[in-house]
């Protein structure tokens, strides 16, 4: 029974570990979804109707900012896409890594120390995840290219 519970433990963990690095681009999507949904039902548009809103919104933002990041050209513009999905999932990656943290670490510079670098994994692949479709592709007038590789 001992061995059931550790084995069964150890896949709960590895689930949630998978969950928090599958969702993380995900992060300021549901973070403008719950924001226009709660100031939508605060001003009267009921339950059903804040949910709707909400979704369509946070929808609308994970679509325009995949959308910005693969078709601009610039470099700079798509880093700074990529950086404003990324920082929403540190952020969120923190927390989740110094609550999971707490459960086994006693000592609280090891649980800033396990926070602190959650974080920084969780947002380096929200980043990655944004910009691994983004290809650079060469400037021709009217998109038109010669020899696609």
């Amino acid at each position: 029974m001992l061995a059931l519970g550790l084995v069964l433990n150890t896949l709960g963990i590895g689930l949630l570990c998978w969950a928090i690095f599958a969702l993380a681009v995900y992060a300021l999507p549901f973070f403008v979804a719950l924001s226009i949904g709660m100031t939508a039902f605060q001003n009267g548009t009921g339950v059903l109707g804040a949910l709707l809103i909400g979704t369509a919104c946070g929808a609308f933002t994970l679509a325009v900012g995949q959308a910005a990041v693969a078709n601009t050209r610039s470099l700079t513009l798509r880093i700074a896409i990529a950086t404003a999905f990324a920082v929403p999932a540190t952020v969120a990656g923190y927390q989740v890594a110094l609550a999971v943290s707490q459960i086994g670490v006693p000592s609280l510079a090891w649980r800033e120390a396990f926070a602190c670098l959650g974080a920084v994994c969780i947002g380096v692949t929200a980043f990655t995840r944004l910009t691994v479709f983004a290809e650079t592709r060469p400037f021709e007038p009217g998109g038109v290219v010669e020899n696609p590789s």
